[in-house]
């Protein structure tokens, strides 16, 4: 028997007894322990294609790198832009409402100029009634003297 059989058998005489027994060598499987080492040798192979492109492809890194610096570069300006959209809006708001503060204070000047005058004209009025009817008396008693 070579030491690649699966099996070894044993035979052991004593005198009144004859004991024979088997015993398994190996793995059970002729070539099962080789099997571990080619999964072990692909692994290996596996890890370090996996390590030359994390590390080893630096052309691709330093393009990485550049159009992160792009992106970030376009956000800030994204950014920056909607800040001053925000800014501009408020002043927008900002603008209105002091229009809309000067259109109602203008119309409330022009409101109260309007009942300015419509009183002195009122006024006038009664000034040239009373005029007019004072006329009328005179003239009226320079006609008919008593």
């Amino acid at each position: 028997m070579s030491n690649q059989d699966p099996y070894v058998e044993r035979t052991t005489e004593t005198p009144g007894t004859v004991r024979r027994e088997e015993v398994r060598a190996g793995g059970g499987r002729s070539g099962g322990s080789n099997a571990g080492w080619w999964i072990a040798a692909l692994v290996a192979v596996v890890a370090l294609v996996g390590l030359f492109f994390a590390f080893g492809a630096n052309g691709t890194r330093d393009t990485d790198l550049q159009a992160a610096r792009e992106a970030g570069r376009a956000e800030g300006v994204i950014d920056s832009a909607t800040a001053q959209a925000q800014q501009a809006a408020a002043d927008a708001t900002r603008a209105s409402s002091d229009a809309a503060a000067s259109v109602s204070d203008a119309a409330r000047s022009a409101a109260d100029s309007a009942s300015t005058a419509a009183e002195r004209s009122a006024e006038a009025a009664r000034d040239a009634t009373a005029s007019a009817t004072d006329a009328t008396q005179d003239a009226a008693s320079e006609v008919n003297p008593r």
